[in-house]
């Protein structure tokens, strides 16, 4: 899957063209690496992003191509979060 329809699907940002600037701008990395919107996720990944001082590490655990509000937290493990 895309990074960009799995930072959606997952609800860690809201709309997809908003993940994909996200991803544009460099404030996406998967596994220490900035990543491209058309990167291929996998499972145990780790996704870093960067909202203006905050910034937020996930580990991917599951890959769906559509899901609930209430499961989608269940996509990925949140490691930490920090504010700059």
């Amino acid at each position: 899957m895309r990074l960009d329809k799995f930072l959606k699907v997952s609800r860690l940002i809201k709309r997809r063209t908003v993940a994909n600037d996200a991803c544009d701008s460099e404030r996406v990395s998967v596994n220490g690496r900035a990543a491209k919107a058309s990167y291929d996720v996998k499972t145990g990944d780790k996704i870093t992003i960067t909202f203006g001082t905050k910034s937020v590490t996930v580990k991917v655990l599951e890959i769906k191509d559509t899901t609930k509000k209430s499961e989608a937290t269940g996509m990925y493990e949140i490691i930490s979060e920090t504010d700059a």
